[in-house]
């Protein structure tokens, strides 16, 4: 007898075996890699087939991931991960930010397994059959295992269902051989009779029908979907935890006992081997709000919180409790989430602290899929990862007042100095009180300069078109305009200030202008066809056309292809800043009239940041893409271009991606640079920035805050100097090469502390709280794997005047006065020397900030116009807000050259206001720390939660993370 062997996937949709899987949609390419030494990664598929896939050995495991979603022509593979058994025998999964290499340590002898990460609790929501054919398969193979627990009924129907779609309508004897030779079920053969009957019943049931009954059946069992972490009770009783769509669970054996819908919990923390879930208050139960469990290992319950802070993020709930909740939710350690809420103009909202990183992430803002007849939100987004990573960083709490809680009136050239206004500006002088102004200082953001414009812009907005789509439009419009404005800084003012300069050597002046001049000329042309557009799908103009104009995916297929003619041009803009900088570094000139330069109002970020420009904006159209592929069903007529456009953009950024990388981590090094004074050969090849911030250390005089910073080599440690630019003087290095950590709270008694024990000398140091330890832990270890990888250690940073012995540990920092801090003009603006650096923002929040942080800040960057209002006054003023680099930056138009002002966001929070607050009106979120508040007004639903992940993307990670899931 002939066996009829199980049809493939490619097979089951009608295409020639060669060509492999096969959907309705064009066949997807694969992604660009980095270049670097190929290595070999062999991935089980969820048929049991393997197949090896070639990367490089820098790749992250995205790319990977996106290999194997393009050798199976997967659209949906948000649903889906990669997994496998790590060094120390477990389970996890593959981390798509994380080079792959530094994540399987043998990758000869490691075989990753493809399968299914997210379970819906619809299956319906699966809009592929593909889709629903690999949730099918993951369902027979959760059967097979015994992981898939479930009575003889449901089990017999279930396989009855993966027969018929494997071998077609029932037969006596070829059924009954299919059932000898194939198992799957652990007993089996105790319910043949039982399968074969109901196998007989599945008689016209086409393959695609049979997946759509066997997931039917699945979805409704107890076990469907869950994985068992083994767990105890306060008490030692053997339980299991799980994560689902609604919660987590609690099992005893098989036997679910309990369940904590995420409406319920407030927060979830690790610490060791206890997993804690903290409940919300409820006036029935005043006890155990804290539930404790004990997991084998740390790493077991850091394995499970991850795993809950990922599903969380994929599902949410529409609806929660009314009463208003904490900002706390998921925490690393001991650290804070915000939570979801319900209001009346979003059926998403938060309530957390502020961070810079989430993600993934590179994150990314996330894809919807929403189903009106579910109560679950799913965020399929293939690059959710992004965010996840930065929710292991939290929130620290900010330890004293600082100047940059409050906006500050931008002063790099013709400002007010002392609280004297120039004319240009209108910024008035002293009060009669003889006080310094507030720092909001221009009429612009004074309530003296209130326009008060609700009337005027309801009624604009009950004229406009309403669709997501074209609120997605209006951001490509919005950040394109600031985009040719950065550009602008380059092709104009830098040309026209150092351009004319002798000391700028020829070569370098040619090389800025002829690779950024066509960038420019090319993203006029572009900007103008987008605001035609945008004026024709409003009604503006030509209303009387009648044409296809309400979409843009036309228009951004056309220019992605044309700029994909300018990618010579984009390669070179690395070797523009690498150029530059040798040229600074010779001419001590050049150098002087770069820092001037970059004290302009037009230059309002560090110039090397406008260089990297180009290439960041590349990542931002295939996010807007993204968002609008996800936003259109695929008979749509723009569907086709956008989805074009995506692949188009899509290689683009991967084929760029490693420049990228590199000249971020290039620029951060030469930003900390200016920064500090008293060290060496900084920026050298193969040095990583990592994070840094602020921790105590522990002395003979006590704790001392200092400024940290990691890099994957060593590890610096510095305080604010008494240098005329308030430089930070750095104090010593500690080598990470054959260092150890550990914790040390109770040796010492000091609450958050660790020691880092280096060859030379050993350190004490604490953090401001549980979850900055956590981070500054964990990114200690991996340096020290990094560095333990390295083939040597790294030269010494420190100046060879400066020796750790005969620096003064006093710190000895010059504060800054109150007036000066919160004056128009601070002393380091004074002397030339930018006072709200990242450096020094996390001094005074005494917070910190990684290169995560940084990565996934460069995504969220977003401009517009918002209405702010101050916390006592009535009315709303428009402003066009341009969010980036952890800041927002205020102006009057988006026509103008610089701002007027400027807010650094770490360490503040982003809420929605409450009922106290009187704010009645829609699409308003609040940004605050400590007593400074302000208010913003969106002008739609879309548009607020931009703005909200924008905010929060340039603030503190915690909150970037949280509201990415909003959009």
């Amino acid at each position: 007898l002939e066996l009829i062997k199980p049809s493939t996937a490619g097979q089951r949709l009608g295409a020639p075996e060669s060509f492999g899987v096969s959907t309705l949609e064009p066949g997807l390419r694969p992604p660009a890699q980095p270049p670097g030494r190929q290595i070999s990664i062999r991935v089980q598929m969820l048929d049991d087939t393997q197949e090896v896939f070639q990367i490089s050995q820098r790749s992250p495991g995205k790319v990977l991931f996106d290999l194997v979603c393009a050798h199976l022509n997967l659209v949906e593979g948000d649903y889906f991960g990669l997994e496998y058994q790590d060094q120390r025998k477990m389970m996890v999964w593959l981390d798509l930010l994380k080079p792959t290499v530094k994540q399987i340590r043998r990758p000869k002898n490691t075989i990753l397994r493809f399968v299914v990460k997210f379970f819906p609790p619809d299956h319906t929501q699966l809009m592929e059959e593909l889709t629903r054919y690999l949730f099918a398969l993951q369902i027979k193979h959760d059967l097979a295992c015994g992981r898939l627990i479930c009575n003889d009924t449901s089990a017999a129907l279930m396989v009855s269902h993966i027969i018929q779609s494997e071998i077609g309508d029932y037969d006596e004897t070829q059924s009954w051989q299919h059932l000898l030779h194939n198992k799957y079920l652990p007993d089996q053969d105790a319910l043949r009779d039982k399968i074969i009957d109901c196998h007989r019943k599945n008689v016209g049931q086409t393959p695609a029908e049979s997946d759509y009954q066997l997931l039917e059946i699945a979805r409704r069992l107890e076990m469907y979907g869950v994985r068992l972490h083994p767990a105890k009770d306060r008490e030692g009783t053997k339980l299991s935890l799980a994560v689902a769509h609604t919660g987590v669970l609690v099992f005893q054996g098989y036997t679910k006992i309990n369940a904590f819908n995420w409406s319920k919990i407030r927060k979830l923390s690790f610490k060791r081997k206890r997993f804690l879930i903290k409940l919300r208050a409820d006036p029935q139960n005043a006890h155990h709000d804290t539930l404790e469990f004990a997991m084998a290992s740390r790493d077991c319950c850091k394995i499970f919180w991850k795993i809950c802070v990922e599903y969380h993020a994929f599902f949410r709930l529409f609806e929660e409790p009314k009463p208003k909740p904490k900002p706390v939710l998921f925490t690393r350690g001991k650290e804070k989430k915000g939570e979801h809420r319900g209001e009346k103009h979003s059926k998403i909202l938060s309530n957390s602290s502020m961070s810079p990183q989430s993600s993934s992430f590179r994150s990314q803002v996330p894809k919807e899929v929403t189903h009106t007849h579910t109560h679950t939100h799913i965020n399929t987004n293939k690059h959710y990862y992004v965010f996840l990573y930065s929710l292991q960083y939290g929130s620290p709490s900010s330890s004293a007042d600082s100047p940059l809680a409050s906006a500050h009136v931008l002063v790099n050239g013709t400002g007010s100095v002392n609280g004297q206004a120039t004319a240009s500006t209108g910024i008035p002088g002293q009060s009669p009180d003889g006080r310094l102004p507030s720092p909001l200082t221009s009429p612009l953001l004074t309530e003296a300069g209130y326009v008060r414009t609700d009337d005027e812009d309801e009624a604009r907005r009950k004229k406009f078109p309403t669709d997501k789509a074209y609120f997605i439009a209006k951001e490509l419009l919005t950040t394109e305009r600031t985009y040719l404005k950065d550009l602008q800084v380059i092709t104009e003012s830098f040309q026209s200030v150092v351009g004319t300069d002798e000391a700028l050597p020829d070569s370098v002046r040619n090389l800025i202008s002829t690779n950024y001049d066509p960038v420019y000329k090319f993203h006029q042309g572009f900007l103008k066809e987008v605001e035609q557009r945008l004026a024709q799908w409003e009604g503006r103009s030509n209303a009387h056309i009648k044409g296809d104009y309400q979409r843009i995916g036309d228009i951004l297929l056309k220019n992605i292809q044309g700029l994909r003619q300018l990618t010579v041009h984009l390669q070179k803009h690395s070797e523009c800043l690498v150029e530059l900088e040798r040229a600074s570094r010779s001419s001590r000139r050049l150098e002087t009239l770069c820092r001037d330069f970059e004290q302009q109002k037009a230059c309002y970020l560090p110039f090397n940041i406008f260089l990297l420009r180009p290439l960041h904006r590349l990542l931002h159209y295939k996010l807007i893409l993204e968002r609008l592929c996800k936003h259109y069903p695929p008979t749509h007529d723009d569907f086709r271009d956008s989805r074009a456009a995506l692949a188009e953009i899509s290689e683009m950024v991967l084929q760029l991606q490693g420049t990228m990388m590199k000249m971020e981590n290039f620029q951060k090094l030469l930003e900390l640079k200016k920064d500090l004074t008293g060290i060496e050969n900084l920026v050298i090849p193969g040095r990583e920035f990592i994070r840094l911030g602020c921790l105590s250390k522990l002395s003979g005089k006590g704790l001392q805050q200092r400024m940290f910073l990691l890099f994957s080599d060593s590890l610096v440690y510095t305080s604010r100097g008494m240098t005329p630019s308030n430089q930070f003087k750095v104090h010593g290095q500690l080598p990470l090469y054959g260092m150890t950590i550990r914790e040390s709270e109770e040796e010492w008694g000091v609450p958050h502390s660790f020691t880092l024990f280096g060859q030379r000398q050993s350190v004490v140091v604490a953090a401001s709280c549980a979850s900055e330890m956590e981070r500054w832990v964990e990114d200690i270890r991996m340096a020290i794997d990094l560095a333990e990888q390295s083939s040597s250690p790294h030269a010494d940073l420190l100046s060879t005047s400066l020796t750790d012995s005969k620096l003064s540990e006093d710190g000895g920092a010059e504060q800054e006065s109150e007036e000066e801090l919160c004056g128009s003009r601070s002393s380091l603006e004074r002397h030339g020397h930018r006072g709200n650096t990242t450096m020094h923002v996390c001094w005074h929040r005494n917070t910190s900030v990684s290169m995560v942080d940084f990565s996934v800040a460069v995504e969220n960057q977003l401009s517009g116009n918002l209405l702010r209002k101050f916390k006592n006054s009535n009315g709303w003023q428009k402003l066009w807000v341009v969010f980036t680099n952890f800041s927002l930056f205020f102006y009057k138009s988006h026509q103008d050259d610089y701002p007027l002002a400027s807010l650094p966001l770490l360490g503040y929070s982003v809420t929605v206001p409450s009922e106290s607050e009187n704010i009645h009106k829609d699409y308003v979120f609040k940004l605050h720390f400590k007593s400074h508040v302000y208010y913003f007004r969106s002008e739609s639903e879309y548009t607020f939660e931009r703005s909200m992940v924008s905010c929060s993307g340039s603030g503190h990670v915690k909150t970037c993370s949280r509201f990415l899931t909003t959009c």
